[in-house]
């Protein structure tokens, strides 16, 4: 059976990092985290299988961060410092895609985007993911 959905191109800023994904829902999962380490990173992602990103380019590139309770993995390109993916504390068999990295979108095209609750993290308590809120983009005209 084929896999029908959409392949993106991916990149880090400085195009040492280069990746092909396939997103879990396409933009669909789109979402921020309110964590310490997100909320300074910034970072808009949307989820996709472990299986589902392939490197074409730099995956020797990549340098890992880990805080906490070491479990989720965010990955860096060495040379140009950007986040390119995580792999998920909430579910391990996902990867967060930085939205800003796929190549032809934009984290201000989501005008809303829902801000999951990593301060009370669902590993922490037990519990399901849990929306924070919604962060609403309003453009200046």
């Amino acid at each position: 059976m084929s896999d029908e959905r959409q392949e993106h191109n991916a990149a880090c800023h400085c195009g040492s990092v280069k990746f092909r994904v396939r997103l879990a829902d396409e933009f669909n999962t789109i979402r921020r985290c309110n964590c310490s380490y997100c909320r300074m990173r910034g970072a808009i992602a949307v989820s996709a299988q472990l299986s589902d990103i392939e490197f074409d380019k730099g995956e020797d590139n990549l340098t890992l961060y880990q805080f906490n309770t070491g479990t989720a993995k965010h990955y860096f390109c060495k040379t140009c410092g950007i986040y390119t993916h995580h792999q998920r504390r909430s579910n391990p068999n996902q990867f967060g895609i930085n939205v800003a990295c796929i190549e032809g979108v934009s984290p201000f095209d989501f005008p809303e985007v829902q801000v999951m609750d990593g301060v009370s993290h669902p590993s922490d308590s037990g519990s399901g993911p849990k929306v924070a809120g919604i962060l609403r983009f309003e453009p200046t005209t």
